[in-house]
Formats: structure tokens, C-alpha cells, sequence
């Protein structure tokens, strides 16, 4: 009976856990850039000056220097330098649409760098009071086919634009003209992606805390500059856009969309929330999944605590503790009955039914086809003291109701090990990927400095190997049985 209540007491504190779904640390910040990796660091750069930096992409605090001030400020690698656009003025401020949008230099972001220093800024376009255009929230792209550098401006105040700069000087093509692009969006960035342009605007109402409409939009083309369509062919220079990110539970006004590629597969958007909830209702830096259907970028979930069936793409089978099969002691009935029997509700097989004959210390994992058995069930919850990474927490994987927890072994091996110890071998990352599956990657592989992921090498073989987003067998989904 001990035993069993220790089982109870696991399987209701992986229950009442709630993994957080916003980033950690003080994430405080409004328009946030593109987050640039830098030295092992993350940043991103916001509205008024400075912006935020992490460590390990999940945890962020404030310490990112950006001089000159003004708002809706991007960022862009280019070789081995950092170029930053910004915007001086605008957005109505002094009651017109005066704005300039400047671009300035740096060969690293770490302020405490000998090497930190910004080069003057250089102004590439502006907008007069009276203009049907707004010079503000610029938004920079490499286009990788062609080498070219593009960046966008504009506000609800008019169009959207985009002209043309120079990768090496980060100054205007001299004689390039704006383009208009969109209407009735602002904080706009190119994206490129299978021979699409896809233009990522800020729909809505904005600086309203809860109350901000803010969503992000996009439409695509084979042009970078335009004309940029929908999914319904509606062109946003004419107010057309489908839905990419919009509100959630508790956070309210998604804006400012900045992409940043993992891995081949791996995908993140980071954006702002206007108001969340669960964070004094403050401004605060969002980063998402980037999932791609049918060749349109959607907002993914991060991941949450629960109970679920982990099965493999490759053929659908289920992740299991390697354990006897128990018969469940339910006589077959067949079809046939007499019409005027009373219906009875069975039970399912309960973890007590089982767990006394499960053998003690480390035993395998396996595959097997889905019967909701105990050994099929995993409580996954998240483990706050051990960090993260870009846009996610790690997480324990066990057998519900038991201590029976997921470890990757020396060789690159799986074990599922009685006794969870917080060590690196049992703690997982778990990642939306493009296309909707997940990857689930171990910390850290005993003996090994490589990194592997979670791989069905056959029908009942799980274990550890190299990422490969082209093979399926290294793709997982996730069924959420009880939260």
C-alpha cells in the first residue's frame, strides 16, 4: 500500500504541475527585433532603447545596449557583422507622420565585448507630416536568393513600403524608389521560403494592454516586391492577409513577427505580446513554434504539461515501458446477448492492476500498437530549475503514477530508470516541428558530446541517433490523455 500511494502521490504532483507558456526571467519589452544569436548569447532589441538577452533562449533579462533610441528596431546577420534598423520618429508622434528609418552597424552584440561599438547611423528612408506613408517599424531581409537586402516600413498610417540597401554599406541603392507593398498592417519583415516572399504584417489595434486587437498577418509572392496575396487572393495593398498569431488563454495582442531557423525542420517565431496576464498584464517576448501548412507559416503551441500517448510517425505504434503484457480479466462477450441484459461500464486497466509485477530497477523501452495499458501512459511536466532553450523549458518524461522516468544511456542508448535525478541524461527537450510532429532530444548522452534525438530504427525499436528532419522515423505525435 506504500508503494501504491507513492505511485498516487507522483502521477497528482505531475497533474497540478503547470508548465509556463511564457518565457522566463523578466521578458519585459515592446516590438521586439528578430532575435540574433551572438557568442552563445540570444538578443533582441526593443522600442526606446536596449532590449534583452538569454543565455539559453529561455530565460531572458534586460542588458542589450541599442543607442539612438526610437522605436520598432530590427535586426540582421550579414557575414560577420550585425546591421540594426530603427525608426527616429514617427507614428504620429507631434501629430504627423514625419519618421526616418536609420541602420547602423556593430561586429558583436555583447556590450561587455572590447569589439561593441555601433558605427553612425545612416538614414535610408523617411516620410514628411503629410505623407500616405509612416517611417517607422523597419523590418530587414537578405533575400538568399539573390543577395540582395530589402527592408520594409510603414504604419496604418498610409502603406507599407519597401527599398532596396546595400549588404555591404546598409545605406539605400542610390536611385531605388519604394515600393508600396500592404495596407492597413505596421511592423511588417519579409520572410523567403520554397520560391515564396511572404510578407508578415501587424493587424489591429495596438498600446492598449488587454485590450489590444494586435494579430499577425501574412500573403505571399513570387516578387519581393509583391504583389502579395493571400490564401483567399485578396492583394494586402488592399488590406487583404491570412492569419498567422492571434491571442491565447491568458496573453492578448500578438506583434512584431521575427523568424529564427534552429535546424532543418526546426522553426521559431518570436513576437510580442501586448498584455499577459500571468505577467502583470505587461509587454512581454513570445516565441512560438513556426509551422508551415500547405506552404503557410501558422503560430505552433508550446508544449504543455500532461499525460499522453507518445506514438511514432514512422508507423503509429506507441512508446512503451518494455513490460509482460497483462491480460485485462474482462470476459468476450462477442455481439450476441439478450436485448433486455443490463449495459456494464468496464474499467480500464488501472497502474495497481500491474505495477506489482513489473520487474524493479532500469528496464528497456520499446514500441508496441496502442491499448491504453499503464505501461503506454507518460506523464510529461516540465522541470523550471533546469533551464531551456530557444522558446521551450525541458521536461520529465514518466510512466504515470511512478518514478519510472525516460534516460538516455551511454552509446546512445534508451532506458526508461527508476528514480528521477534531474541529471541531463533525464532531462528532454520537446519541439514542434514544420510540419506539426514533434522531435524529443535528451539534454545530454553519457559519453557523448553529440546530439541525438528520440529515433524508431524499427517496428519495436526505439532508441538514439542522429537528426534527420527528411526521415520520419525521428518525428513523433503527441496524444494528450488527461492534463
Amino acid at each position: 500500500m506504500k508503494k501504491m500511494t507513492k505511485y498516487l502521490a507522483a502521477a497528482a504532483a505531475a497533474l497540478v504541475s503547470v508548465s509556463s507558456l511564457a518565457q522566463e526571467g523578466k521578458p519585459w519589452i515592446h516590438d521586439p527585433s528578430t532575435i540574433m544569436e551572438c557568442d552563445g548569447k540570444y538578443y533582441t532589441f526593443g522600442t526606446g532603447g536596449g532590449g534583452l538577452i538569454s543565455e539559453d533562449g529561455w530565460n531572458w533579462y534586460p542588458g542589450a545596449v541599442r543607442p539612438g533610441g526610437g522605436a520598432a528596431p530590427d535586426a540582421l546577420k550579414i557575414g560577420d557583422k550585425y546591421l540594426v534598423a530603427y525608426s527616429s520618429t514617427g507614428g504620429g508622434l507631434g501629430g504627423g507622420h514625419a519618421g526616418r528609418i536609420l541602420t547602423m552597424w556593430n561586429k558583436t552584440l555583447d556590450p561587455s565585448s572590447p569589439d561593441f561599438a555601433f558605427t553612425e547611423p545612416i538614414e535610408v528612408a523617411s516620410s514628411q507630416v503629410d505623407e500616405d506613408c509612416d517611417a517607422i517599424d523597419a523590418g530587414l531581409f537578405m533575400d538568399p536568393a539573390t543577395g540582395r537586402l530589402w527592408v520594409t516600413y510603414g504604419t496604418y498610417f498610409g502603406f507599407i513600403r519597401v527599398v532596396e540597401l546595400d549588404p555591404l554599406t546598409g545605406a539605400r541603392v542610390e536611385g531605388n524608389e519604394p515600393v508600396d507593398i500592404a495596407i492597413d498592417c505596421e511592423a511588417t519583415t519579409i520572410i523567403y521560403r520554397n520560391g515564396w516572399y511572404y510578407l508578415l504584417g501587424t493587424h489591429g489595434t495596438c498600446c492598449d494592454g488587454v485590450n489590444s486587437t494586435y494579430n499577425i498577418v501574412v500573403g505571399r509572392s513570387r516578387s519581393v516586391t509583391g504583389p502579395y496575396l493571400d490564401n483567399m487572393g485578396r492583394d494586402m495593398v488592399a488590406g487583404g492577409g491570412k492569419m498567422v498569431a492571434d491571442g491565447d488563454d491568458r496573453q492578448f495582442g500578438a506583434g512584431h513577427f521575427g523568424r529564427y531557423i534552429v535546424d532543418d525542420g526546426v522553426e521559431k517565431m518570436s513576437f510580442h505580446w501586448e498584455a499577459d496576464l500571468d505577467r502583470s498584464a505587461r509587454s512581454v517576448l513570445a516565441i512560438r513554434p513556426l509551422i508551415w501548412e500547405n506552404d503557410w507559416p501558422v503560430s505552433g503551441d508550446l508544449f504543455r504539461n500532461g499525460v499522453y500517448e507518445i506514438s511514432s510517425v514512422r508507423r503509429g505504434y506507441a512508446l512503451e515501458l518494455a513490460v509482460d503484457f497483462e491480460r485485462q480479466q474482462i470476459a468476450r462477450r462477442g455481439w450476441r446477448m439478450d436485448p433486455d441484459e443490463p449495459i456494464v461500464s468496464y474499467p480500464n486497466q488501472t497502474l495497481e492492476d500491474v505495477v506489482g509485477k513489473w520487474p524493479s530497477g532500469n528496464v528497456d523501452a520499446r514500441i508496441g500498437d496502442w491499448m491504453n495499458r499503464p505501461h503506454q501512459r507518460w506523464s510529461i511536466t516540465a522541470v523550471p530549475e533546469a533551464g531551456g532553450y530557444l522558446g521551450g523549458q525541458y521536461y520529465k518524461i514518466c510512466i504515470e503514477g511512478t518514478d519510472r522516468v525516460l534516460t538516455a544511456v551511454e552509446g546512445a542508448e534508451l532506458s526508461v530508470n527508476e528514480g528521477f535525478t534531474g541529471a541531463p541524461e533525464q532531462l528532454w527537450r520537446i519541439e514542434q516541428l514544420t510540419d506539426g510532429t514533434f522531435r524529443i532530444m535528451p539534454k545530454a548522452v553519457p559519453g557523448s558530446n553529440c546530439q541525438y534525438v528520440l529515433t524508431s530504427v524499427a517496428d519495436s525499436t526505439p532508441t538514439l541517433a542522429k537528426w534527420n528532419f527528411a526521415s520520419d522515423n525521428c518525428k513523433w505525435n503527441f496524444r494528450q490523455l488527461s492534463f
